[in-house]
């Protein structure tokens, strides 16, 4: 399994990203690691609902003036490197 997922999704509100971890202890750390990427408003650790779900998800919410489909990319490629770094020390 991957050490993350990514998914945008559509609330009657907004969109947000959500971030399924592998390991769910390192979720409040990245919470306070993405809250500095440009682009995002706030970041949220929440409940899972839902079979076949990890316990918990980081959820991200984007300024208005954000792209969505931008965040995303920006929020993959941090935890792509994020995660090569922490397997490869």
């Amino acid at each position: 399994m991957l050490p993350f997922r990514t998914e945008i999704r559509n609330s009657p509100r907004e969109q947000t990203l959500k971030i399924y971890l592998k390991d769910i202890s390192l979720d409040q750390e990245l919470k306070n690691i993405l809250e500095t990427i440009s682009g995002v408003r706030l970041v949220e650790v929440q409940e899972s609902f839902g079979r076949n779900r990890v316990e918990e998800n980081v959820t991200v919410f984007r300024r208005e003036d954000t792209s969505i489909n931008v965040l995303k990319e920006k929020v993959d490629t941090f935890l792509d490197n994020y995660f090569k770094k922490v397997h490869n020390e």
